[in-house]
């Protein structure tokens, strides 16, 4: 039997001052379906969303038809009636939960206003109980409704986002890049979670994503976007293993780099730590203090001069906490940590410090955007005295090292593409001539071909300028292609590590074990139902 068409859109055309930004596009989402919108950033996927929420930036319009339910079309109507419709008939989960959520409303009023505004629930009392129920249903049945979302994971304020975005039994869910930054384990609680709601509830689900191991185990059909147009889509098996247009094949190719050829882990050591442990003092709770929080428990690690380190585990593992301790911005309480024979420690000589950078996952948010780009990368000189003419040469040097001009300097950060401004995070990561790079999810927001192209810059860096990484991530296909040995981290404790192909191959630990079955595969197949 056929699935009811829950939302049809028909040559729907998005204008700007610009030009086209979508063009002529058709597409129906069906009642216990999930459908998969994929394409590089800047192909249209998001405005597609956004014309369907009502939600188009100042400047753009739409044109063609987005038909609810087969008669309503939300095209034109007042921002009024979208309020109506809004998380009652169609929920959207955005990319980025922390500012999608109130940080200034508790989790439970969140999820309620929902029930509320529509008017679902009769008073108060009644939506938060409403509320409670929902959030248990997401997972979040041991988390209070009086918590705040800086109070909680990643992975737990997007099951919040989840749950206002499905509070009101929506129709249509739309799904924005709403996994792309969880680790694996969380991820896939999350991707189960979804799956469910349209098994059970009926939705149509949209599923915006750049990743296409995750379509390839959770969508039944695919369309692929370029430059504004669907220039491909049909059936998940069939597109991800027939591919028929070029620009496909460049997407799936890009999406599964190849591992990297085992080496012999030899050679100098570069960077130890040894029995490092980082512990948070306890915080004031009401009239009662919390016991001391240990992140980081007894740590050893080596690193050997022109490797890479990969380290990976699950949110909250400990991971950037003991890359923190490392780079010398956090004091361990016990253990040492050596570079190169001088121990590292917050108060270390400059010289000394700036043999250590980092790269982190969101360049944008770590950048002045009121600062030229010259001046974004020469930051790091700033307390080492190095002449201004010097200065001058070395952000040129470093601009085109990562594939940039020298005249770029002149430019602001938001005149960038993502990846265009990863490689500015990676110049001024290499403006101080470090000898170890830390990248902390450095590629996990980027979509798949930008991120080839990132990850072949910095391994062509690496065999230039002799430089080691430490690659903090939760791509696993990532740590395969870059990384020489890895360490997998759970609640701060390091519980295998070793060269990269023994790990990915043979993993001892039950919970590397969990880590490499759960991440989401390009060979997947949808597995339709409930999942518990």
């Amino acid at each position: 039997m056929t699935a009811s068409p829950r939302l049809e859109l028909k040559n729907l055309t998005i204008t700007h001052d610009v030009g086209a930004l979508v063009s002529d596009l058709s597409l129906t989402l069906a009642a216990h379906r999930i459908t998969a919108l994929v394409g590089e950033s800047g192909s249209g996927k998001s405005m597609t969303a956004l014309a369907i929420m009502g939600l188009l930036p100042q400047g753009c319009s739409a044109q063609g038809s987005v038909l609810l339910n087969g008669t309503d079309s939300l095209l034109g109507l007042s921002d009024r009636k979208m309020c109506q419709l809004r998380g009652r008939r169609i929920g959207m989960i955005f990319q980025e939960p922390m500012t999608a959520l109130n940080p200034v409303l508790q989790i439970g009023a969140q999820v309620a206003e929902t029930l509320m505004v529509h008017r679902i629930s009769p008073n108060r009392r009644a939506a938060m109980a409403q509320a409670r129920a929902v959030l248990d249903r997401v997972g979040l049945a041991q988390i209070a409704l009086d918590r705040y979302p800086h109070e909680l994971s990643g992975g737990q304020r997007q099951r919040v986002a989840i749950a206002a975005a499905i509070a009101a039994a929506p129709d249509i869910l739309i799904a924005d890049e709403a996994t792309t930054a969880l680790d694996v384990t969380t991820q896939q609680g999350i991707l189960a979670l979804l799956k469910t709601l349209v098994a059970e509830d009926g939705m149509a689900l949209l599923l915006i994503t750049h990743d296409l191991a995750v379509v390839a185990s959770m969508a039944d059909e695919v369309a692929v976007m370029n430059q504004g147009r669907i220039i491909e889509k049909g059936e998940t098996k069939r597109l991800l293993s027939r591919p028929r247009d070029p620009y496909t094949k460049a997407l799936l190719s890009g999406a599964r780099p190849t591992p990297k050829e085992p080496q012999p882990v030899a050679g100098e050591t570069l960077l130890f730590v040894e029995g490092v442990s980082r512990i948070y003092p306890p915080k004031r709770l009401g009239l009662r203090k919390s016991e001391p929080f240990v992140a980081v428990r007894d740590a050893n690690l080596t690193l050997k001069r022109g490797k890479c380190l990969g380290i990976v585990g699950g949110s909250g593992c400990g991971k950037s906490t003991l890359a923190r301790a490392i780079l010398g911005l956090e004091a361990a309480q016990s253990g040492k940590i050596v570079l190169d024979g001088t121990e590292v420690h917050p108060n270390m000589p400059l010289e000394n410090r700036r043999r250590l950078s980092i790269v982190f996952q969101d360049p944008y948010g770590s950048f002045d955007p009121r600062w030229r780009v010259g001046r974004v990368i020469a930051e790091p000189l700033d307390l080492q005295n190095v002449p201004s003419n010097e200065v001058t040469s070395r952000v040129a040097t470093a601009l085109e090292q990562v594939g940039l001009s020298p005249q770029d300097a002149q430019k602001y950060p938001h005149q960038f593409s993502g990846g265009q401004r990863q490689r500015i995070a990676i110049a001024r990561a290499l403006i101080t001539r470090p000898d170890i790079v830390v990248l902390d999810e450095a590629v996990s927001a980027l979509d798949v071909s930008v991120r080839a192209r990132v990850l072949d810059l910095l391994k062509s860096l690496q065999q230039e300028l002799q430089l080691s990484y430490i690659f903090i991530t939760h791509d696993l296909a990532v740590v395969a292609h870059m990384a020489d040995t890895i360490a997998v981290m759970e609640n701060g404790v390091i519980v295998e590590q070793g060269p990269a192909p023994q790990i990915l191959s043979a993993p001892r630990h039950p919970y590397t074990q969990n880590l490499l079955n759960t991440a989401p595969r390009l060979d997947a197949a949808p597995q339709k139902g409930t999942v518990s």
